[in-house]
């Protein structure tokens, strides 16, 4: 008896002191959410305003790439509160359920609860604060978007807008465009010379094209070249046999000077030597104006350099969760599916950054918007990154980005692995896989034997598809089933 009361009488305290803060903190919460959800609104039509145009002052660009940030911050933060949220309503019932056991659990856990809440709470002031400082501090860049010209004048939902253009990757791109317009002082003989580092799968080649693209540098150059490190043993031969070309311009009446631009794709890094052979052939040969663009993993071709190398890094945390919902559900306001929404956050985290696995994967989400789906999903990817990192200490995305082989398994047969040992692009001239690796994951397809699937074929410049080699399905050994028992004495122990 004296148990139950004293069960009855923890569970009273903890509900009274349960309302007690709710009721002090739940209008500071609704203010905060409400007001910081207004601003990211307020913050999100001067961004789309400012994607519309062609912008090319730096310093508005500056203030725009940091307002993106915060933004970006900011509806990851929010989204993360309110995720929170709907975690804490569904465990509340099994909290109440659990009543008599409540005066085992010391009380101090409700207040820690209440400490966390509070920190995020103050996050969430912080960035409705910067947010709101920075779009005051935008008023006056909002009146000169006007003197730039639109990009275009339809209307785009911004779910298409971002599967079809470059994203988190305004700034790097103007200032290449600034770089290769820059025009040279009379006198001035040097071959300038842009380098473009950052790891594996990147964005690094579809800056350039992106780059390359722009109608401003097409105008530029008579011709842009693109020279991978396998094509120049001998640089001065690469260069008087030929490149790879990856287009040409008719010759313009603006550009009689036959401007060249040479792009040097390396996979690693280049010694000094080679450089300059290269560098001479090209200085020798190339016409005034003429520049060089190179491209690497390694951070040591800066010091080819004859400007501030661009240094591309993965999406931050937040833009990638800000990318991946809004190509996941589209045209649909997510928060009107709050289940969705919390699935959706934790998908995005476990792709780890991955730009084509958040194509893949939001497309197969979108594609079956129905919730039990999408917990198939989330479970199959939770135990896939979980294998990875018990066998390997990595995760699969991570052993990808260094090129090394990768098991994946299938979520209509638990039983069954494939090996990916290989992977390898494809320009948009070439004839690609008809199996995708979404139909094999987590379709019905089984292949057999070792064979080319398709990871994800680019909307956007330069167009690549992205190719799996992969081994043929195996069968798991089945483990534990049967177990040779011990014989002592020629008995088998029971």
């Amino acid at each position: 008896m004296d148990n139950f009361l004293s069960a009855v009488l923890g569970e009273l305290t903890t509900r009274s002191i349960s309302f007690f803060i709710s009721k002090c903190s739940k209008l500071q919460e609704h203010d905060v959410e409400d007001h910081l959800h207004r601003a990211l609104v307020r913050a999100q039509v001067i961004l789309d305003e400012a994607m519309g145009r062609q912008i090319t002052n730096q310093a508005m660009l500056r203030q725009l790439d940091i307002l993106r940030g915060t933004m970006h911050q900011g509806y990851y933060m929010l989204d993360t509160f309110r995720y929170q949220s709907h975690d804490e309503e569904d465990a509340k019932d099994q909290i109440v359920s659990q009543s008599l056991y409540l005066s085992k659990v010391n009380p101090l856990k409700y207040f820690c609860s209440s400490n966390r809440n509070t920190q995020i709470l103050e996050q969430l002031q912080k960035v409705l604060d910067n947010l709101s400082s920075m779009i005051l501090d935008m008023e006056e860049v909002v009146i000169f978007f006007t003197s730039y010209s639109r990009l275009y004048r339809q209307p785009y939902s911004m779910h298409v807008l971002l599967g079809n253009c470059m994203f988190g990757r305004q700034m790097e791109a103007e200032l290449a465009i600034k770089f290769l317009l820059h025009t040279q002082p009379q006198g001035y003989e040097e071959l300038e010379v842009l380098p473009i580092v950052g790891p594996n799968k990147v964005g690094k080649s579809t800056l350039v094209a992106h780059v390359c693209k722009d109608e401003r540098v097409y105008g530029h150059f008579s011709e842009i070249l693109l020279l991978h490190d396998h094509d120049f043993t001998d640089a001065e031969l690469a260069f008087r046999e030929g490149c790879a070309m990856k287009h040409q311009n008719h010759m313009s009446s603006s550009n009689n000077d036959k401007r060249l631009l040479v792009v040097v794709e390396l996979a690693g890094d280049l010694n000094d030597d080679a450089w300059d052979r290269l560098y001479s052939a090209y200085k020798s040969c190339l016409p005034r104006g003429s520049k060089i663009i190179v491209t690497s993993r390694s951070d040591k071709v800066v010091r080819f350099g004859t400007t501030q190398a661009l240094t591309l890094k993965h999406l931050p945390a937040e833009a990638y969760w800000y990318f991946f919902k809004t190509i996941t559900f589209g045209s649909m306001d997510p928060e009107t599916q709050p289940r969705f929404l919390q699935l959706a956050m934790e998908i995005s985290r476990m792709q780890n950054g991955s730009l084509n696995g958040a194509n893949i994967i939001s497309s197969l989400l979108r594609d079956n918007f129905d919730i039990h789906f999408w917990c198939k999903i989330a479970t199959f990817l939770r135990g896939f990154i979980q294998k990875s990192l018990s066998k390997f200490g990595e995760t699969p995305f991570d052993l990808l980005y260094q090129n090394r082989p990768v098991e994946f398994g299938r979520m209509a047969t638990s039983s069954e692995k494939f090996l990916v040992s290989y992977q390898y692009e494809c320009s948009s001239q070439e004839e690609i896989p008809k199996i995708r690796i979404q139909d094999v994951m987590f379709g019905s397809v089984k292949p057999h034997g070792k064979i080319d699937i398709l990871l994800w074929r680019a909307q956007i410049p330069p167009y690549y598809s992205y190719v799996y080699t992969c081994s043929a399905i195996q069968e798991l050994k089945a483990t534990g089933a049967k177990r040779k028992r011990s014989m002592k004495n020629g008995v088998t122990p029971r």
